[in-house]
């Protein structure tokens, strides 16, 4: 079975998935939104590249910069970003916000997957996700 069959089974089995036109796996866990992807590196090494939306369109002032950066700081499993936007956008209450900046939190982290069973793969996905969710939790409480 190829890896992104592999990600989207032992995924499915205790999240909500989707698999993609491309063949990425979209996943839902606790108010974030993640992407996995697989890419052959060498013959061999296959890794799993994780991208997970954390908060999107937060206001983009310096405390949120020093947060972010903290967290990117002590994160262990995975790099939290902020990835800093110029559009006017709405806060999750839908009320507009007089600042023209704001900002996407992400979280990303790559592995190789070669000899990992279906549950180690599962438990480490699990993992990282749960550190994106604390993180995310910490930003907009």
């Amino acid at each position: 079975m190829a890896l992104g069959e592999r990600l989207a089974t032992v995924l499915g089995e205790i999240l909500p998935v989707h698999v993609e036109d491309d063949g990425a796996v979209t996943v839902q866990h606790d108010e974030t939104l993640a992407s996995l992807r697989t890419v052959t590196i060498a013959e061999g090494l296959e890794m799993v590249s994780l991208t997970q939306i954390l908060a999107w369109d937060l206001p983009l002032d310096a405390k949120l910069r020093a947060k972010v950066a903290d967290h990117a700081h002590n994160t262990l499993l995975g790099t939290v970003s902020l990835a800093a936007k110029s559009t006017p956008t709405q806060i999750a209450a839908g009320a507009k916000r007089n600042s023209k900046k704001a900002a996407d939190v992400l979280l990303r982290y790559n592995f190789p997957a070669a000899g990992l069973s279906d549950d180690a793969l599962r438990t480490l996905i699990l993992m990282v996700l749960a550190t994106g969710a604390d993180v995310r939790r910490a930003l907009v409480g």
